[in-house]
């Protein structure tokens, strides 16, 4: 189990990540959640990460406020991922532990967080499965 104390985050994530452009419907995006089974998008602009956008940012967009107490279905669908998306999100890099990763997943709930480089590229992505897999895998040698 002390194994898992030294893995980074290289060796975990996955590095083929589906990724959307800001000008995706929310139409698009939800046919994209149901097709593939993600909880997270990276927004990747000109070949850089500028977001991230979750199921619970689409689902965010149709509900009930006091100023919008009957979503306009039609309208929300025929929205952009640029005005849903959460342009400030959490990030690692591929030299990560993943003890941080955990830290970071468990504080802020989240489920998946995208993997950067030092160009702000993309390197990968890194999910609760696989920090899941990782700790299994340690605890077993």
């Amino acid at each position: 189990m002390y194994k898992f104390l030294e893995e980074t985050v290289a060796g975990h994530m996955t590095r083929a990540v589906t990724t959307v452009p800001r000008a995706l419907t929310v139409r698009a995006l939800g046919d994209m959640f149901e097709r593939d089974d993600f909880n997270a998008y990276p927004v990747e602009e000109d070949g850089q990460v500028i977001g991230i956008v979750t199921k619970f940012d689409l689902l965010k967009c149709f509900a009930f406020t006091p100023s919008q107490m009957v979503p306009r279905y039609g309208e929300l669908m025929d929205r952009t991922v640029a005005d849903v998306m959460t342009p400030e999100f959490i990030y690692v890099r591929t030299d990560t532990k993943l003890t941080r990763v955990l830290q970071l997943m468990v504080e802020h709930r989240i489920r998946s967080i995208p993997v950067i480089d030092s160009e702000h590229r993309l390197a990968g992505i890194i999910a609760r499965e696989d920090v899941v897999r990782a700790l299994a895998s340690c605890a077993r040698n």
